[in-house]
């Protein structure tokens, strides 16, 4: 079997799509594996927001457009980038090893989120990080910051920003480790749905190379990231939303914890559920069921932050 994978230009995307294609070369059903590289809107269009462009979807739809063209047989993505609704005729055919869920904080000089001055501006495009940065320090100033990670680290460093929010697995990922100053605990930043995993997409027709991938997934990361996505779903959010959710599974018992907030922090809703990680679907559709009865819709109106 030789599979294409459709990939994203930027360095953590490459990084991902050539762990994937080490992890497949290991298979002794495929022969060999080959990067198409495409650019897609989401990286071209850096002057607007994501939310006024059309949400993270944009960085996944010429990837499927090249899979339903037969020019690529798989694409690789950030799970937390990945809209919680599949489009008609695609798959997530697997699910590797969550890598650090945590947010990070990255400052010049090493300065943790209480080292920075009153009023800091602090660079970060998500509503779900300025919402819980503002609810920890209501006094910061935070401006969107678009961009690959270098570009992103690089504005920092021209003194753009006293400091920027960003994933820490794709710090790790590019062996930027050591800029990271501070990261996050979950009661402090609750992550993105998924983020950490990596999830390779395919045509839902493609049995033979499904049967192949499915050999990679990692059982806990899926079982988590299915509660996770399964609250953003259910609200309807999309990856740009105010909303944050975190699966953890403790011998056979799963924890979700998930909030929706307000993005200036003015207002925020925070609940758990546990039960059995088997069950990790209807666990994540429960907890966003409580959300919902607690006022989650109409934050998220107000917000101007979901799907529709």
């Amino acid at each position: 079997m030789k599979i294409r994978i459709a990939t994203r230009k930027s360095a953590l995307a490459l990084w991902q799509a050539e762990h994937v294609a080490a992890l497949l070369a290991d298979l002794p059903e495929v022969e060999s594996v080959e990067l198409v590289p495409l650019s897609t809107r989401g990286d071209e269009i850096l002057d607007r927001s994501l939310q006024k462009i059309g949400g993270k979807g944009l960085f996944i739809k010429e990837l499927e457009v090249a899979m339903q063209a037969g020019e690529a047989d798989i694409a690789v993505h950030s799970m937390k980038d990945v809209p919680a609704e599949m489009p008609d005729g695609f798959c997530l055919a697997a699910m590797l090893e969550r890598a650090n869920h945590a947010d990070a904080l990255v400052s010049p000089n090493g300065e943790q989120l209480t080292d920075l001055a009153q009023g800091a501006l602090v660079g970060s495009s998500s509503l779900r990080r300025q919402a819980q940065l503002k609810m920890l320090r209501p006094d910061l100033r935070v401006e969107p910051l678009r961009g690959n990670v270098n570009t992103r680290l690089a504005k920092l460093d021209n003194g753009d920003y006293d400091a920027i929010i960003l994933a820490a697995a794709g710090l790790e990922r590019l062996e930027f480790s050591e800029r990271i100053s501070q990261l996050f605990l979950p009661e402090q930043m609750l992550p993105a749905a998924a983020q950490g995993v990596v999830g390779i997409e395919c045509l839902e027709s493609a049995t033979e190379l499904r049967a192949v991938l499915a050999k990679m997934n990692h059982d806990t990361s899926v079982q988590t990231t299915l509660a996770e996505r399964a609250i953003a779903r259910v609200l309807e959010a999309s990856c740009q939303s105010p909303v944050a959710s975190f699966a953890t599974i403790n011998d056979t018992q799963m924890t979700v914890t998930a909030l929706v907030a307000m993005p200036d922090g003015s207002r925020s809703i925070r609940d758990s559920v546990s039960g059995p990680a088997e069950n990790a679907v209807s666990l994540g559709e429960s907890l966003a069921a409580r959300l919902l009865e607690s006022g989650a819709a109409e934050m998220l109106e107000a917000a101007g932050a979901t799907n529709g």
